[in-house]
């Protein structure tokens, strides 16, 4: 079939040339191509088998990295294994269970593959490629803690994509007791004093993917949750939902493991999902939805419904709605908008200014929190924009319109004198065109994607950093203006978060960056194997969630001398924690020709070997072949369609043969043209297996039609990382060349995503961030940043139909080797081996020693070794079909540990010649693998007991406590109509700035008869609308000072709330009024903070403030300014975080 195939792009692949290769010894085969073949028969060999050298040397290894959570990615790493410059010779065969000076004849010893046989299980002896030490093809390192990234804690250990169906965490948030997470089906909460408790393990209270987490609880069911956002002043978590819904969950409530928890107050906010939400410095709620709907949400209405009885929640529901203020039907005008008509990406609330930023993805608008007008809009350039956005229905109407008169109004004589068929065709391109046009057009119209805004934050020093999908980082200041641009990283900016002078940034590629406020890299690690989507700041760490589903807390004075502690005190903890487990995988190669099998030869072939394994691997080449199949199924993967009504069919009848639904479980499979790869799973072993993903490259006509390529499927086992390829290279004896650059073409361009034959029920639909690789991240030097997918993996096994043949030996002499059953000097004879030998090809790869008959080319349905081709071609038998892997051993024996965690042995390796129904035979290959992970319930405990034990680490965590020494010139403030004061506040540290917030604590009425106020809180602490305090927070250098103006402010509007009930009238409170400000001072990197309480009076009549004046003076005789001093620790006014 291949000859026949592979006839027509012959011309267009006879220019391919070999890959590069790294320094090998060994003769070119093409000059054994020129050898004759008419040498004797009996010629003595240059070499025996007898003479075989086993070589037990153990390469002592580097450290490694822990490839359970980051295998798909490159590491920065400088060491390079002792194995690098190691050269193996094509002769030396390894072993660890017997001699290989034994007779290689089958006659009268004993099979390996018989079941039952004495050998059955005793590992095969393996022939290992050259060329495996360097490069792409160097083993990837790992080790028990990865030193190339801080220690982090596992607080939700990465779940298995197929366990998270309906359950995707999408966001995060924390408090300084709780850490909150949104997810599709409600939210769920764990409480930070509980991080370092065990998990429930399988069979316990949670799902599968929980078993190993931290101790958590969770909501009732409800509609998935898109945002989280915490308003520490009332104690309350408020979520944005998919259905449109804002609900609310109180803080520290007492939980019971076995009974969801309840939302609180909840109204329909917006009839598309909630994408962000915003408590600004006047406690109102802001919400951003699809299309640019941007509403507010007034706190006296929120708190009046609060207040309401469970009973009337329908009542509070309702009176939240009917508050509700559209923003972007304020700034609309005769159908005409002044905003961006894109969905709303990140609302950012500026405390400094008291302004409000609203982004989508190519524009800014900016807003003025406490009169909610509309200050600026500007594109992602900083470009102020002074056109306006028509809304969507018309701008497209408008533009499909225009588009139209261009493509069919303005015709020249020469197109209306084109044939109908070409003015059809004119016609629906210029359609098409005008659609797409109009699809990308939108603010900033025809900006490139890359400068798409992403994420956004506000940092200590007052200024806004926005994120782009091309890794840019851009400073913005208060007023909209550009500042400057920073590029650190490749990938697209995911999230970012502040803490202190710190600001951290997640990526697409799973990095995270810590940059200071001037935008110099800090420090970089890899902390996910997928997008880091969220970063929250914690007690003590900040806490990120990829889209896989794991949360990871990394200390907050990382990377730091800690770390090192950490890391060693961990490792010596390795046997605690580590696991071993063992894995016998079957796979099998067949190029069926275009036929089908009958049920008995797939049970010969699969059906007998399969009892004792647990994972079954099927590569299929030449299921469908011919012109017309391989056109369509080109064009159907330019769209994302694979698969065909034949792939099917042996997909069917495989799973028959090893008992599907009953015994295995088909987790996925991928097929391109005529290879289709599949893999099973035994249900026993099912809670163990999954994130399968798929990839496929072609290699035929010009790398783009798939006759020619590879297939491949990855899982994780046992938190291991295996990647199986399916491939068929070129044909023809002499294409050598062609083979090894097929070859290093797949191996390099391999990159796995989900497919549409994956098993959807067990894998399950992410509705979260695809992942997105980035091939070149920056901080990697530039040969482990162009490192492809399949060099990270544990395990990589290569099958297929690869097409080698034998050289130098006549049809006749083959053909007698075989009868006697003798091939030892058909190996040598082999084009794969001799390439192996020479490092061309499958670099450090192992395959076992073969001791069956040439698998190609026979007649079909005749039996026997007579059934070699003997038409007119006569086409030397070969052994064309084969199997070849690599694990973890950077050297031929290693034991299994964090550090080679996968170490793995052939036990059965064999054709089956009794199967006729094609002109190949079909291969398999049973390996036995031993798997070595962690146990990450163990080692989260562990890494808690060295926190908590470990003196050193616990001294240099106290650092975190400090806070520099500060004083306020008063603590009392009064204010008539319109006045303002000046708070000064002064840093008195020599050496450290201080960094501080303004919130208010309370508001409250005077009451006429003296008694005591009741303070309440606005939303997230906000002032009062009559209350001005500028700037809200900032950043004083060491023996400086900052001036806080705060100004009285009249505000009316006719939508008035007096007690939270609106008012339709012109109306004046004139009753005083009274706030408590809370000054929370902090260091550049310190988790506790320090509060000044200020007392703030609005007094309506003079009077008033005579009498308070006079009270005022007689309490402060002989008091001084109120100053806080270090290391004095006054408990009632300080917030303690300790980690």
């Amino acid at each position: 079939m291949d000859e026949r195939s592979d006839d027509e792009d012959k011309d267009a692949l006879a220019g391919l040339s070999s890959a590069p290769a790294p320094p090998r010894k060994s003769h070119s085969l093409s000059q054994q191509l020129r050898g004759t073949s008419a040498q004797k028969r009996h010629q003595l060999r240059k070499h025996s088998l007898d003479d075989v050298h086993v070589t037990m040397n153990v390469v002592n290894a580097d450290p490694y990295y822990d490839s359970s959570d980051d295998d798909f990615f490159p590491y920065s790493s400088n060491t390079t294994s002792a194995s690098s410059n190691m050269t193996m010779s094509a002769e030396e065969y390894v072993s660890s269970s017997h001699r290989l000076d034994q007779s290689l004849c089958m006659e009268g010893g004993v099979d390996y593959h018989e079941p039952g046989s004495s050998r059955e299980s005793q590992p095969l002896p393996e022939f290992i490629g050259s060329g495996g030490g360097t490069g792409i093809f160097r083993v990837p390192t790992r080790a028990a803690v990865h030193p190339g990234r801080p220690p982090c804690l596992e607080l939700r250990p990465h779940p298995l994509r197929e366990t998270q169906v309906g359950r995707f965490l999408r966001t995060i948030a924390c408090t300084k007791t709780q850490l909150w997470a949104g997810q599709e089906g409600g939210v769920r909460v764990w409480n930070l004093k509980d991080v370092f408790e065990p998990g429930c393990g399988l069979g316990g209270r949670v799902l599968r993917g929980d078993e190993d987490a931290a101790p958590y609880y969770e909501s009732a069911n409800t509609s998935p949750a898109m945002f989280l956002m915490v308003d520490v002043g009332n104690k309350l978590i408020w979520s944005g939902h998919k259905d449109g819904k804002i609900r609310s969950w109180k803080m520290d409530q007492p939980l019971d493991a076995s009974t969801p928890f309840k939302e609180g107050l909840s109204w329909q906010a917006h009839r598309a999902p909630v994408l962000a939400m915003v408590m600004t410095s006047y406690g109102d709620m802001w919400s951003g939805s699809e299309g640019g709907v941007i509403k507010i949400w007034p706190w006296e209405s929120i708190e009046k419904s609060l207040s309401l009885k469970p009973e009337e929640r329908h009542m509070a529901a309702l009176l939240v709605e009917r508050s509700c203020i559209d923003l972007r039907s304020q700034v609309t005008v005769n159908g005409v908008c002044s905003i961006s008509s894109q969905d709303v990406k990140c609302l950012l609330s500026d405390n400094f200014r008291a302004k409000v930023w609203c982004t989508g993805s190519m524009s800014f608008s900016l807003w003025d929190a406490r009169t909610r007008e509309l200050v600026k809009v500007f594109n992602v350039d900083g470009q102020i924009e002074n056109r306006v956005d028509m809304s969507s229905v018309q701008q497209d109407q408008a533009s499909v319109e225009d588009e139209m008169k261009v493509k069919f109004v303005s015709t020249t004589k020469k197109e209306k004198s084109q044939g109908f068929l070409q003015r059809s065709r004119n016609a629906i391109m210029g359609a098409a065109d005008a659609v797409r046009r109009v699809a990308t057009r939108g603010a900033g119209a025809f900006v490139e994607d890359a400068k798409k805004t992403e994420a956004l934050v506000l940092t200590a020093d007052g200024m806004i950093w926005s994120g782009c999908t091309n890794g840019l980082l851009v400073q913005w200041d208060g007023n909209g203006n550009r500042v400057q641009d920073f590029n650190h990283h490749p990938s697209a900016v995911q999230c970012f978060c502040t803490f202190g002078a710190r600001i951290y940034v997640g990526y697409a590629s799973g990095h995270i960056q810590v940059l200071d406020l001037e935008g110099n890299l800090i420090a970089r690690w890899v902390a996910h194997s997928s997008p880091v989507i969220k970063l929250a700041v914690g007690t003590g760490c900040i806490y990120s969630l990829a889209t896989h589903g794991g949360i990871r807390g990394w200390n907050m004075k990382s990377p730091g001398p800690s770390d090192d502690i950490l890391r060693s005190e961990l490792a010596a903890k390795e046997s605690i924690y580590t696991r071993r487990d063992n894995v016998r995988i079957l796979i099998g190669s067949w190029n069926v020709g275009q036929g089908r099998a009958s049920h008995g030869s797939l049970m010969s072939w699969l059906g007998s070997a399969v009892p004792d394994v647990g994972i079954v691997v099927v590569g299929l080449q030449e299921v469908e072949m011919g012109a017309g199949f391989l056109a369509m199924s080109a064009a159907k993967e330019t769209v994302g369609l694979e698969g065909s009504s034949v792939g099917h069919w042996w997909l069917d009848n495989i799973g028959k043969a090893l008992e599907e639904g009953k015994t295995f479980e088909r987790m996925g499979s991928r097929q391109l043209a005529g290879l289709l790869i599949s893999l099973w799973v035994r249900k026993n072993l099912r809670t163990h297996v999954g994130d399968i993903d798929a990839g496929a490259v072609p290699c035929g006509f010009g790398r783009a039609i798939g006759n020619k390529g590879g297939v491949g499927l990855r899982i994780r086992v046992y938190d291991r990382i295996m990647c199986f390829v399916n491939c068929h290279l070129a044909a023809h004896l002499e294409a050598v060349n062609r083979r090894n650059a097929d070859f290093d073409h797949i191996y390099r361009n391999m990159v796995f995503n989900r497919s549409s034959l994956l098993n959807t029920a067990a894998a399950g639909v992410s509705t979260a961030v695809n992942t997105v690789r980035t091939t070149n991240a920056a901080g990697s030097n530039s040969e482990e940043a162009a490192r492809p997918e399949l060099a990270e993996a544990d395990v990589v096994v290569f099958l297929g139909d690869f097409n080698y043949r034998l050289f130098g030996i006549s049809y006749d002499e083959a053909r007698d080797f075989v009868s006697q059953r003798c091939f030892d000097w058909l190996r040598e004879k082999d084009q794969l081996r001799a390439e192996m030998k020479a490092g061309k090809v499958f670099q450090g790869m192992r395959e076992a020693l073969i001791r069956f008959p040439p698998t190609y080319k026979f007649e079909r349905h005749q039996a026997g070794l007579a059934g070699y081709d003997a038409g007119e071609k006569k086409r030397i038998p070969a052994w064309c079909d084969r199997i070849i892997y690599r694990d973890n051993r950077s050297a031929p024996v290693s034991e299994c540990s964090l550090e080679c965690p996968v170490v793995s042995a052939i036990l059965q390796y064999d054709a089956c010649m009794d199967v006729t129904d094609s002109d190949h035979k079909p291969v398999r290959c049973k390996l036995t693998v031993q798997i070595a992970h962690v146990d990450r319930s163990v080692r989260r405990g562990e890494f808690g007991e060295i926190i908590r034990s470990n003196e050193r680490i616990r001294s240099m965590l106290e650092e975190l406590n400090y806070v520099p020494e500060t004083s306020v010139n008063t603590n009392n403030i009064i204010l008539q109509n319109q006045d303002t004061s000046i708070l000064r506040i002064t840093n008195k540290c020599v050496k450290d700035m201080a960094i501080f917030k303004i919130i208010c604590e309370g508001h409250s009425t005077v009451k006429e008869d003296g008694e005591e106020p009741d303070y309440r809180p606005r939303g997230a602490n906000g002032f009062p609308r009559w209350l001005e305090v500028t700037p809200a927070a900032g950043m004083i250098k060491p023996e400086q000072s900052a001036e806080v103006s705060v100004h009285h402010e009249e505000f009316h509007t006719l939508e008035e709330f007096v007690d939270g009930i609106p008012q339709n009238w012109w109306c004046e409170d004139t009753r005083d009024k009274e706030v408590i400000l809370l000054v929370n001072v902090q260091g550049s990197c310190s988790a506790q903070t320090y509060t000044h309480r200020i007392r703030v009076r609005h007094c309506f009549s003079a009077k008033t403030v005579s009498r308070i004046d006079s009270k005022s003076n007689s309490s402060r005789k002989g008091q001084g300014s109120p100053v806080h001093k270090q290391p004095a620790n006054t408990s009632s006014e300080t917030n303690s975080t300790n980690p």
